[in-house]
Parts: C-alpha cells; sequence; structure tokens
C-alpha cells in the first residue's frame, strides 16, 4: 500500500541539488537515502516531513499521515530539559496526563538506563541525545519515520541495539535513512535511492548490492553516451562526404540529404546524456615519504590509564612496521583515544615507554578536528601549515572539493564534511610516513571514505587508525590491536570484537 508518492520533485537552493524525482514510498519499505555531503538528503527529508517546500513538483501523502522525524541536530529548547520530560512532551496532552508509561516503554525498549531519564539533555552525550529524539519521534506512533543520521555519535555496541530495535519494528511502517554507515544501511535496508542533482536512481537492494548495480548502470550509460557520440561523428562525417559530392555534381537532392544528416546528428547529441560524474569528495591523496626503519614505532609494555591515573590495560611490547595499518579496536572508555594520545606526545618530541625512529613524520588527525583553528580560512591553514604558494594552494583546495568561494570562508562556517576533507589536505601535504588517526571518517561522506581508503592502501601508508566505521575497517586495516580486559592483544581479524559489540546487552 503506498503511502507516500512523490512526483517531479526538485529543490533549487542556488545550484540544482536534484531535479525530477520520482519516488513511490510503500509499506514495509526500508529505504537508505544516499549522497554526497551538501547534495540534498536533509533537504529531502525536510520535504518529505513537510518543514520545506519544493521547487518543482509534489508529494502526495495519504490521508491522515503521521510522521517520525529524527533530524540531526537536538532542538535548542530541548537541552534545559530532562530526557524523560522531552520525550513525555511530545504526546498530545490528554496523553501526557494520563498515559506517561509510554515513556518508560519506549526508553526500555531502547535500552536506555533509568539513571540517565531524568538528567538535562544537555548533560549527556550526543549519542543519547540522538536516543531521546528518536523515542519522541516513535512514542507519536508514525505512520512513516525519517531518520537523518541516526548513528552520529553512537559506539558500535549502541549502533547495534539502533539496528536491533529498527529490526523488531512493526513490518508495516516504513523507514527512510540516511547514513555514511554502509554497513548499517547494508544491516537497515531493503530499498536505496541514489540522490542526484540529475536521474537519480533507486534500487529494490541495500547499499552494497545496490551500489554495485549503480556502477554497472553508470558503465552502461558511459558506453551509450560514447556510442551516441561515436554515431553522431560517424553521420558528419558522411554528411561532410556527400556535401563535397554536391556540390562538385551541383546536386540539389545532396545538398539536402546533406542538411538531413547533420541535423540527425545534432539530434543525437542533443538527447546523448553523459553518465554521473560525482567527485565531491574531492582528491584524497595520502603521500607516503618512505622510511628505511625497520620498527616505526615501538611500545615497551605501556601502562594506558585513565587522566586520574587508574590502569587501564598495559600493551606488552608491540611494534608499528612500515607498510602496517592497525585498527585499535575497544568498547567505548577502554582507552584507544589515551594511547593514541601517548603516542602523539612521543612523536611531539616527550617520549617515555613509546620510542619513535627518528625517521618517523607524523601525521596527526583526532576525532574533533581540533588540527584545524575556526578562525582561520581554509587558504590561512593551508599556506601555514605547509610551504607552497597562494597559486598552488587555490589548486589543491579545489581538488580536495574546497571550492574558489569556500577558501576565504571561516573554517567554523564550514560542514563537518568540508572540514575533514581540508584536515585530510592538510595532512597529505605534510608528506608523511605515519598517520595517527582517530576517527577520520567522521562526517566524510561514504565517496569520501571509500577515497580515503583507497589511498591508504594504494599508497601502502604506515598507521594506527581508530574507527567505529566497520566497513571502513575491515577494508582498510591488515593488522587488528584489541583492548581487552587489561590487555592489548593482537588478533587475526576484527570480526570476533565487533560480534562481542554488536550483540552485546
Amino acid at each position: 500500500m503506498t503511502i507516500l508518492n512523490i512526483n517531479a520533485l526538485g529543490v533549487t537552493l542556488g545550484d540544482h541539488l536534484f531535479h525530477d524525482l520520482t519516488l513511490t514510498i510503500s509499506k514495509g519499505d526500508r529505504i537508505g537515502l544516499v549522497a554526497a555531503n551538501g547534495r540534498g538528503k536533509t533537504t529531502l527529508l525536510d520535504c518529505l516531513a513537510g518543514i520545506s517546500a519544493p521547487t518543482t513538483g509534489d508529494i502526495t501523502r495519504a490521508r491522515g499521515l503521521r510522521l517520525g522525524y529524527v533530524s540531526q541536530n537536538i532542538p535548542a529548547e530541548a537541552l534545559t530539559q530532562t530526557l524523560y520530560d522531552w520525550v513525555l512532551a511530545a504526546l498530545p496532552a490528554e496523553q501526557s496526563e494520563h498515559e506517561s508509561w509510554r515513556v518508560d516503554v519506549v526508553l526500555d525498549d531502547l535500552r536506555v538506563p533509568y539513571d540517565l531519564h531524568h538528567k538535562p539533555l544537555k548533560t549527556l552525550s550526543g549519542g543519547w541525545q540522538r536516543t531521546a529524539m528518536l523515542a519522541a519521534a516513535w512514542i507519536t506512533e508514525p505512520d512513516i519515520l525519517l531518520l537523518d543520521e541516526p548513528t552520529n555519535h553512537l559506539d558500535l555496541h549502541r549502533i547495534g541495539l539502533l539496528q536491533a530495535w529498527l529490526a523488531a519494528l512493526p513490518r508495516d511502517v516504513p523507514v527512510v535513512v540516511t547514513s555514511h554507515d554502509r554497513a548499517f544501511l547494508d544491516a537497515t535496508t531493503n530499498r536505496t535511492l541514489f540522490l542526484r542533482a540529475e536521474r537519480s536512481r533507486v534500487f529494490q537492494l541495500p547499499f552494497t548490492a545496490a551500489r554495485a548495480a549503480l556502477d554497472e548502470t553508470d558503465a552502461a550509460d558511459e558506453r551509450r553516451f560514447a556510442n551516441d557520440l561515436n554515431k553522431a561523428q560517424q553521420l558528419r562525417k558522411q554528411a561532410a562526404k556527400l556535401k563535397n559530392i554536391g556540390i562538385n555534381s551541383g546536386s540539389d537532392l545532396l545538398i539536402t540529404k546533406t542538411k538531413q544528416l547533420n541535423d540527425r546528428a545534432a539530434r543525437i547529441e542533443a538527447a546523448a546524456k553523459p553518465a554521473h560524474q560525482d567527485r565531491s569528495a574531492g582528491d584524497i591523496r595520502l603521500a607516503n615519504s618512505g622510511t628505511h626503519a625497520k620498527a616505526l614505532i615501538t611500545l615497551e609494555d605501556v601502562s594506558v590509564s585513565t587522566p586520574d591515573g587508574r590502569l587501564l590495560y598495559r600493551t606488552g611490547q608491540k611494534w608499528i612496521l612500515p607498510g602496517d595499518r592497525i585498527v585499535l579496536l575497544g568498547a567505548n572508555g577502554t582507552g584507544k583515544t589515551q594511547l593514541v594520545k601517548m603516542i602523539k606526545q612521543a612523536l611531539d618530541g616527550d617520549p617515555d615507554a613509546v620510542k619513535c625512529a627518528a625517521s618517523v613524520i607524523p601525521a596527526y588527525s583526532d576525532q574533533h578536528l581540533s588540527q584545524l583553528s575556526d578562525d582561520d580560512t581554509p587558504m590561512k591553514a593551508v599556506t601555514g601549515q605547509s610551504d607552497i604558494g597562494d597559486q598552488r594552494a587555490r589548486g589543491v583546495l579545489v581538488s580536495a572539493g574546497i571550492t574558489i568561494q569556500m577558501q576565504e570562508t571561516r573554517i567554523g562556517a564550514l560542514s563537518g564534511g568540508q572540514k575533514a576533507r581540508l584536515a585530510m589536505l592538510i595532512l597529505r601535504l605534510r608528506n608523511p610516513n605515519f598517520y595517527l588517526l582517530d576517527e577520520p571518517t567522521n562526517h566524510l561522506d561514504i565517496e569520501g571514505q571509500e577515497a580515503l581508503e583507497n589511498e591508504l592502501i594504494a599508497h601502502d601508508a604506515s598507521c594506527l587508525l581508530v574507527s567505529h566505521d566497520r566497513s571502513f575497517l575491515r577494508n582498510v586495516g591488515n593488522r587488528f590491536w584489541w583492548i581487552n580486559g587489561t590487555r592489548l592483544e593482537e588478533v587475526e581479524s576484527p570480526e570476533p570484537f565487533l560480534s562481542n559489540e554488536m550483540g552485546a546487552n
């Protein structure tokens, strides 16, 4: 049964975000909405929810349709309320007075600990704030659920719980979800919409299978475009020959046929459409300057502790060798970032139990991109942290997806995805031979993640990285260290850790 119909929908905000989008959403649909950063995913969800109006086209909703919408950002007015009160306020007044038990049920379904129920939302993590928004949307018993980046700020355990919660929803409740987490999309969707400025594509498949189908479709479009242009070129060659014959023979008929051939060629060229080209991720290129050192980093049974001195674990003796792409695995709070910071301090010239080869040229990026100053511009950041002139700086910024218009904008005004691409650009300009990366895919769209993966692998980059993105760590890692209890263990595969986290209660 169709509950929402999108017909020839388009939105223009300066540029075309998308155009001529037609889509039917029926009961049972679980749709993954995929697009590059800034290409209209949130705008489309706003249109579906009735928050924004499209530029062209129309949306037809089933009579009395109730929508539940979980946006990316929690409203400012919610922050002063407790989690419980915020969810309760989502109910109509007559229900909130007599049916507050509904709040307890939905919070229990979402595994929210009781000690968080009555804490102000402003004191809770981003992950718990998003869970509160999800609870407030679901308690209204919507007919369709719209989720904008629901995995943001969630650790693997909470992502696993969210997947299980979505799987347990009534099957007739459709869900439209945007996410950069490819594994999450594979686990939770059965259709995929690739939103594009022109010719958006829909496949009756979850993300990975849909992406393969999309690549085949784009390749077919490329072949068709090349064939059309070749056909038009052949017609023009034939027209040129006929024209010469017609002029030499004085035949008006041949001149007329020449015009007809040129007209046919023009129609073919006008109708020919090139294959989709969308490289919004920019040109992420991570170089590797090389080193002759046998070990870049040596850990001499390092003790990793909390800031107040409580021992978390010991590393044992470990080495990071050239070409190693080591993924550091561990639940939240086990001390991944503490070890990363200890190695960073050693690289900065404060060695203790961490030993660094003299030839190591490091590049560091943390999950908050704190190496960037919000008050700088992208131009100032690049020229200030690398030895290149203004002209080359502008060129490399454009290649990284930072347009000329963005280059003199405050970094603080850029989107998370733009900041992440800028951070990766500055790293590669240092020509390092060792990368220390804490959640490098935060804010990167899927295309940006894939570009970063490809560059790390293609250049045989050496790195230690932390990531909650299952697809990314599986694709990039060639060694895995697991913080298991009070020990740092090397394991053959990340799968036991991932299964433990995703299936933990």
